[in-house]
């Protein structure tokens, strides 16, 4: 039969044995350090001057004095002697200097394993429940990279469902963004927790922004809205074509071109002017008397509003010279160009059509 237990080494009254409660009491001596473990230290090198009865160390590597030679052990003070107890793999012991649970892994003490797969609930600082399973209670949080890059995933069942950040202030929420009942991101806003405006909403497919803080048509000037690109006016579409329903500009706000007649520019607001520097002409006269070049046409480059009249000016290009027009009509102008005097030379006469596209 063996002298001592297999697990706890605990020593075993032998047959006939004399003085058995020597044995009896040794077992329980060294029962009462190992079980219900609690050791004042680890990591142990010298030995207290003044122990408690039952004061027990776990030791460390190269323990000195009268622990010296007893690496690893657990040291405990027992009527006025340091009695060993070497730990055997699992045993567990509460470290009262640190207030936590550690365990003997075979060669050292480390702490306890802890279960994080499927917990019921966690609360830091603060009581999880059924809904809020996970509870933090903190000046901040801080969730960071393990080399590289970090995801914050949130995610729902369904299309219909919720993922989202709710900001609330004294628990009533006052903004939310996220997926909200649908798979386009949207950011919303409350002044009392119960009333919600979508501010900002992007379609998934499109990516296009909507809510009420973007325009919402050409005419909506509200203070703080975002201007919609098809509703304002940018570099990108300030010089273009321009066009419009009714009164309501639906393209550029300038438009310029250019045509063997001449140069023309329209604006938004239904205004258009024409120029054009015309065929050199010659005034001459033997008499000196007022002559007239002869009758010609402008055509306009391009065409003023059906009906309309454009206001027609011109110049002789000369001081001795001025010009005469004649009613305009939307598509030309008959002009003549007259000379006070004899001028035998040829100058380009100028005209200019100011009216209404549309």
């Amino acid at each position: 039969m063996s002298q001592n237990s297999p697990r706890l080494d605990l020593p075993f009254i032998q047959q006939s044995q004399a003085q058995k409660h020597v044995t009896h009491n040794e077992a329980l001596r060294k029962l009462d350090v190992i079980v219900q473990l609690s050791v004042a230290s680890t990591g142990a090198i010298n030995p207290p001057p003044s122990p408690d009865q039952g004061e027990v160390h776990a030791l460390g590597a190269a323990p000195t004095g009268d622990w010296a030679g007893q690496a690893g052990k657990l040291a405990a003070w027992l009527d006025n002697a340091w009695h060993f107890v070497s730990p055997v793999s699992g045993w567990r012991a509460w470290n009262e200097s640190q207030s936590r649970l550690i365990v003997w892994d075979g060669s050292d003490w480390a702490d306890a394993p802890i279960a994080t797969q499927n917990l019921k609930g966690i609360g830091i600082s603060a009581t999880y429940d059924e809904t809020n399973r996970l509870s933090v209670r903190s000046s901040a949080s801080l969730l960071s990279h393990d080399g590289q890059g970090h995801q914050l995933k949130i995610n729902k069942a369904n299309a219909g469902e919720t993922a989202s950040l709710l900001f609330q202030s004294n628990w009533t929420g006052h903004a939310e963004m996220g997926l909200s009942g649908t798979t386009g991101f949207s950011i919303k806003v409350s002044p009392d927790g119960s009333n919600w405006t979508d501010a900002l909403s992007f379609d998934p497919a499109s990516a296009i922004a909507s809510g009420a803080a973007v325009q919402n048509s050409s005419d909506d000037t509200t203070p703080g809205r975002l201007m919609r690109a098809d509703f304002g006016y940018g570099p990108g579409n300030l010089l273009g074509t321009v066009s419009a329903n009714g009164d309501a500009p639906t393209g550029a706000v300038i438009e310029r071109g250019t045509t063997p007649d001449g140069d023309y520019v329209r604006f938004a607001d239904g205004t258009q002017i024409c120029t054009a520097t015309l065929k050199p002409t010659s005034c001459t006269a033997s008499d000196g008397s007022l002559f007239a070049s002869g009758t010609d046409v402008w055509t306009f480059p391009i065409a003023f509003a059906a009906g309309s009249a454009p206001v027609v000016s011109g110049s002789g290009s000369s001081t001795s010279r001025f010009m005469g027009i004649d009613a305009p009509s939307d598509l030309q102008v008959v002009y003549k160009v007259f000379s006070v005097n004899s001028d035998p030379g040829l100058h380009a006469p100028a005209l200019t059509a100011i009216g209404r596209w549309r």
